[in-house]
């Protein structure tokens, strides 16, 4: 593989370079192509694999793993990927075309079929000769994976080879491994990754035979890119958008949540003019107007994130999920108390102005305890309206401080000064 220094070098030249960029790829050695691919965003890949050649693409393909030449195929169409897999050896064929059977989402999606099963019932010489067989086959050495009748045992721990007499039986070795089945969505694998924390799951098909491995480094991978995409969604910002896109191209994938951004910024300015009179008698108010304001964005931002990543882990249903909402609300108003408290006692001591710090404490207090609740719901409404959790709630959430926000503030003025 290229070394981190080169393998960078080359990622720059192809994303600096729209021009040159397949010429920059095709002077990459053709054993180290497919992992620079992997290491470019989804629509990089597409772009240069349809602009290679299918017989580049398929030399490039038999040196990555089968899970790996897999994840690549799957961007493409499927006559392109018919043509690529007709010409690919028999030995990585075979497997591509099994794990394409899979939805890329699930757990059978995520599995590598760098493994082999043994009985417990061989010795360590004649597991050092099929560890050794497949090593010189695959270039990797497995994991070893024992079974009973086809079902799973256990793992034998890869440090055993070193340490057992080569006469000796390796059921004395054999180490629990977690399993999970074929079918389960990628949240599940990546819950159990997290409450278990190991480096491989076993995946099984209905009938508890073994299908592949998941291994911990696929999983932070795909940790990683469900981060980048919520990270997107947060920001209103399409996951087809690359950072050296035009001018044009991002105006085109962005115009449409600044448009929903300025309608809900009319929706709070609105009523910020209904007490146009109070903010004229008593100018001091406008100070702390953004206060209010912008700590109930954040705080309903801080409970957003929370929930999308309970929702994430499946920590969150129609049971846990009324107590989630009442915790927030707590939590905001414990927040909103704090604060309050603090800036109050600037206006007292900064203004002279008891009665003002009385108001500001009091709106701070309500609008924490608003973007707690709001921060919770939110989520929760667009994911039963089908739609991604995470996709710019923002918007709604800080629309909802806003208003609240500006009324309740301006409204107690109006009444108390």
């Amino acid at each position: 593989m290229l070394s981190r220094k080169k393998n960078n070098n080359v990622i720059y030249e192809l994303l600096s370079s729209p021009r040159k960029r397949l010429s920059h790829f095709r002077d990459v050695p053709a054993n180290k192509q497919g992992f620079i691919l992997l290491s470019l965003s989804k629509k990089l890949q597409i772009e240069v694999m349809h602009a290679l050649k299918i017989t580049e693409v398929v030399r490039l393909i038999e040196y990555l793993d089968p899970d790996e030449a897999t994840d690549l195929l799957q961007s493409l169409s499927a006559a392109r990927r018919k043509r690529i897999l007709k010409r690919l050896s028999k030995s990585i064929k075979e497997k591509v075309e099994f794990l394409l059977r899979f939805d890329p989402r699930t757990a059978a999606g995520l599995m590598s079929l760098d493994y082999i099963e043994v009985s417990q019932h061989i010795n360590f010489e004649h597991l050092s000769r099929i560890v050794r067989k497949h090593e010189q086959k695959g270039g990797k050495i497995p994991t070893i994976l024992i079974v009973e009748d086809g079902f799973l045992l256990g793992e034998l721990p890869l440090y055993s080879l070193a340490l057992a007499r080569r006469n000796e039986r390796i059921r004395n070795y054999i180490e629990k491994v977690p399993s999970i089945r074929y079918d389960v969505d990628e949240t599940e694998v990546i819950s159990l990754f997290r409450k278990h924390p190991h480096n491989k799951v076993v995946v099984l098909d209905e009938d508890n035979s073994i299908m592949g491995i998941i291994y911990s480094d696929d999983v932070l991978k795909l940790i990683e890119k469900r981060s980048a995409t919520h990270l997107r969604d947060f920001a209103g910002i399409r996951q087809e958008e690359d950072v050296l896109d035009s001018a044009l191209m991002k105006v085109k994938y962005r115009y449409k949540w600044l448009i929903i951004n300025l309608a809900t910024a009319f929706l709070a300015a609105s009523v910020v003019s209904l007490f146009q009179k109070t903010i004229s008698s008593f100018v001091l108010l406008a100070v702390y107007m953004p206060i209010v304001a912008g700590m109930g964005g954040n705080a309903g931002t801080q409970t957003l994130a929370v929930m999308v990543r309970g929702m994430t882990l499946k920590e969150i249903n129609r049971k846990t999920a009324r107590k989630v909402i009442l915790n927030e609300v707590i939590a905001g108003g414990t927040n909103g108390l704090i604060n309050g408290i603090l800036v109050a006692a600037v206006a007292v001591l900064w203004n002279k102005n008891p009665l003002l710090g009385l108001i500001i404490g009091m709106a701070m207090i309500i609008n924490l305890v608003i973007a707690g609740f709001f921060g919770a719901v939110t989520p929760l409404i667009m994911r039963k309206f089908g739609k991604d959790p995470a996709s710019s709630a923002t918007i709604f959430i800080t629309t909802a401080t806003d208003v609240f926000g500006f009324f309740v503030f301006l409204g107690l003025a109006t009444i108390m000064l």
